[in-house]
Formats: structure tokens, sequence, C-alpha cells
């Protein structure tokens, strides 16, 4: 039996939901609520746990919630560490590495669809391991304002790991990305 239209759109919802969620997530950080700000991080994981159980569970997956839940995952990531950067919070220089990664990676594809020559861009294992990562610290960073932990050696870890990381997924990505583009193509 065919599940009714609002039930195999429902894993899109949710993830629509988690996009409108970015911009209560930063005023929240703004306005230094980190409870809230805690809080709101903490829906954003679980709606994309479920909207991905759902999706899976009860093969509900689609082109767009292929597209809609990296897309409202990165919105979040994004902007919660840019939030984090402008509030003093996290040094400015990992905030613009994880723009700039992910700039880099969407104006490769954008160019390799402009010279003819998509890309299709699988997730690699760095990152995967980068996104984690950088899930777990910005849950932690926003914890610890929370709960108003001291930030000391751990802190500064994490966020050293949060900025190898994403180096080595941009150069991982964009490796990849040059080897597809400079394959079989002669100089004219």
């Amino acid at each position: 039996m065919r599940p009714s239209h609002f039930l195999a759109s429902l894993p899109n919802f949710i993830s629509l939901a988690r996009l409108a969620l970015v911009p209560l997530a930063i005023m929240m950080i703004a306005q230094s609520r980190w409870d809230a700000a805690f809080g709101v991080f903490v829906a954003a994981g679980v709606s994309d746990a479920i909207d991905g159980f759902l999706a899976k569970r009860f093969d509900l997956q689609t082109e767009l919630g292929a597209y809609l839940d990296p897309i409202a995952d990165k919105a979040l990531l994004v902007s919660i560490y840019v939030a984090l950067a402008v509030g003093s919070v996290i040094p400015s220089e990992i905030a613009i590495l994880v723009v700039a990664r992910d700039v880099m990676i969407i104006g490769a594809i954008v160019l390799s669809f402009l010279m003819g020559r998509p890309v299709e861009i699988r997730p690699l294992f760095v990152s995967k391991l980068n996104t984690t990562v950088q899930i777990i610290v910005a849950a932690l960073v926003l914890a610890a304002k929370a709960l108003h932990w001291t930030t000391g050696l751990w802190f500064h870890t994490a966020l050293l790991l949060v900025a190898v990381l994403t180096v080595a997924s941009a150069a991982a990505y964009l490796a990849q990305w040059f080897v597809h583009m400079t394959a079989g193509r002669r100089p004219g």
C-alpha cells in the first residue's frame, strides 16, 4: 500500500522545519540566550535523525529530500559557526574555514556544470568525519555556554580538530574535482 502524499513527504517537511530553525538558532546566539540556542540545536539534530529514519525505514526517500536534507544541515552548521565567531565565542578563523570549504565545493560543482562536465559529489569518509566533528563541537560549545562550563584544553583541541578536518575535507573534494575536470582533456 502506498503511503499518503503527506506521509510520503513527511521527511521533507521535517527537513524544511529544520531549515526554519536556522534563523531562530542564530537569534538565540545573538541574544546570548545559550539555553535556548542549545535547545534549538538539539531539536535540529533530533529532527535530522527522525527524517533520516523515516525516509530509510519507510522508503520515503525523494530527490527533493536528497537535496533538502544536506542543505538544511549545512545551513544550520555554517550559520552556527558564523554566529559563534561574530559573538567572539570561537575564533573567526574557524568560521572562515567552515564557510570557505563549502563555498569552494559549491563553486567547483557549479563551474563543472557550466563547463559541461558535471561532477557527482559523493560523501567521502573525511567529509563525514568532518561533519560529525563539526556537529559535536558546535553542540559542546553551545552546551558549555548554556551550562557555564569553563573552556580550556578541550575547547582549543576541539577547534583545532575542526580546522584540520575542514581543510582535509576541502582538499580531498577539490583533488577529486580536479582529477575529474582534467581527465582526458588536452590543452586546445
